[in-house]
C-alpha cells in the first residue's frame, strides 16, 4: 500500500520561506518521478514541480526560480524549498507519485 504524507506547510508572510517535505512508503522510490502539485481554493489542481529518478526537474512558471525540488532517496522523501513566498502561492499543495497522492498540506502567504 502507498502511503505520502506531506509536512511543513504553514503560514508566513509574503517574501518568506517554507519547505514542505513527503515521505513515501509502499513504493519503490529512487525509480519513481516525484512531484509536487497545488491547488488554490475554488481552482483547479496544477503542477508545481517534478523530479525524476536521474535528478532531472521541471517548474512550472509561476514559481521558477523560486522554488526548488529535491530528493533523498535514502530517506525515501522529495522536498520543497519555496522561497521569495508571494499570496498566489496560497493552496493545499500534494505530493503525487504514479497515481497517488498524499492528504495535501497547507500553505497560507499574507500580504
Amino acid at each position: 500500500q502507498v502511503q505520502l504524507v506531506e509536512s511543513g506547510g504553514g503560514s508566513v508572510q509574503a517574501g518568506g520561506s517554507l519547505r514542505l517535505s513527503c515521505a513515501a512508503a509502499g513504493v519503490i522510490f529512487s525509480i519513481n518521478t516525484m512531484s509536487w502539485h497545488r491547488q488554490p481554493l475554488g481552482k483547479q489542481r496544477e503542477l508545481v514541480a517534478t523530479m525524476s529518478s536521474f535528478g532531472s526537474t521541471a517548474y512550472a512558471d509561476s514559481v521558477k526560480g523560486r522554488f526548488t525540488i529535491s530528493r533523498d532517496n535514502a530517506k525515501n522523501t522529495v522536498y520543497l524549498q519555496m522561497n521569495s513566498l508571494k499570496p498566489e502561492d496560497t493552496a493545499v499543495y500534494y505530493c503525487a507519485v504514479k497515481t497517488y497522492w498524499g492528504q495535501g498540506t497547507q500553505v497560507t502567504v499574507s500580504s
